[in-house]
């Protein structure tokens, strides 16, 4: 096969960098599957990973991007065929293994799941790693009791990828969604996404009691840190707290009244390791009754060489919604 366009994360000194290769077959990590990449996408984590803002890859050089979607080439595994359209996200993807960030990807069978009808290559990398996990943690906190009745949804770090996919979906299961973001100028975006209402964070009065108020029948938090911390003071009984993120700190200072006197259940969502059987029907939900309906307003496509520079918006906290790359 002749050479193709990467995009491969270095570590040359002191630095970890990025930038646009010529890549060969031969070079890619391996798999039984291979599959010409249509589109991928950016995550916070592969905005650390590319930087070395976060310790993220385990080896280098690598082909950066947890996400990818394509059309498979060749297959030695009996479940796959060519021609058929895919999905890859998480497990070991642009960490230990080569990426999406690449027009040809070759992965383990084992890690791809067929794109479900109702979804096209390009909707699939709209939702990538940050829709999955969005759908994960609403069915998570569906087996946990969640409900429209049961009161309002707290989606915090408003704006993310995940949070922004999480409030287009909730909305039209019915549920009363309260945006929280630090971000002024977004307030009709999240509005015509689907929140009812709107917390600026700038006029957030946490307060320091082991538990306040009851505001919240469940939470989705992007951010962690302090915010999480004041999420677990002020839900109501039974409360749900899905927890996927932590741009806002790793440390998680809290007592266990709130988990004692409340119920309220702290509910981690890792998308990276789901059984497949949990995968596949988090995908499915995703092309039906989970499918945002503004993806035209939070995706938007970029290309390989702009990668740095959309890197670069998301650590400072300047990006909206989903970058798709166009491969």
């Amino acid at each position: 096969m002749e050479q193709f366009k990467a995009f491969r994360v270095f570590s040359e000194g002191d630095r970890v960098r990025g930038r646009l290769v010529q890549a060969t077959l031969d070079e890619l990590s391996p798999g039984e599957l291979v599959f010409k990449a249509a589109y991928s996408s950016v995550n916070y984590k592969d905005a650390l990973a590319a930087t070395g803002a976060g310790k993220i890859m385990r080896s280098f050089p690598r082909i950066g991007g947890i996400d990818a979607a394509g059309t498979v080439v060749t297959s030695s595994d009996a479940h796959f065929r060519p021609g058929d359209e895919v999905i890859c996200t998480s497990y070991d993807l642009g960490v230990g293994h080569d990426g999406g960030y690449s027009q040809y990807c070759r992965v383990p069978a084992a890690w791809a799941v067929p794109l479900p009808r109702g979804l096209t290559l390009y909707e699939a990398m709209a939702l990538g790693t940050a829709g999955y996990t969005a759908g994960l943690a609403i069915e998570l906190l569906e087996l946990n009791g969640l409900a429209p009745a049961n009161g309002k949804v707290l989606v915090n770090g408003a704006t993310g990828g995940v949070a922004s996919l999480a409030i287009d979906m909730l909305a039209p299961l019915g549920y009363t969604v309260v945006a929280l973001t630090g971000k002024d100028s977004e307030h009709a975006f999240l509005k015509k996404i689907g929140a009812s209402e709107i917390v600026s964070r700038g006029t957030l009065e946490m307060g320091t009691r082991p538990l306040e108020k009851g505001l919240w029948a469940a939470a989705f938090d992007s951010v962690g840190g302090e915010s999480l911390a004041w999420l677990t003071r002020t839900m109501q009984q039974d409360g749900l707290i899905a927890s996927f993120g932590n741009a806002g700190g790793i440390e998680l200072k809290t007592t266990v009244l709130p988990f004692i006197l409340r119920g309220v259940r702290l509910i981690g969502v890792n998308s990276g390791d789901t059984p497949m059987p949990l995968r596949r029907k988090v995908w499915e939900r995703l092309a039906g009754e989970l499918k945002p309906r503004h993806l035209g307003d939070i995706a938007y496509a970029i290309t390989l060489e702009e990668l740095p520079g959309c890197f670069e918006k998301l650590l400072k906290g300047q990006a909206r919604g989903r970058a798709v790359v166009k491969l």
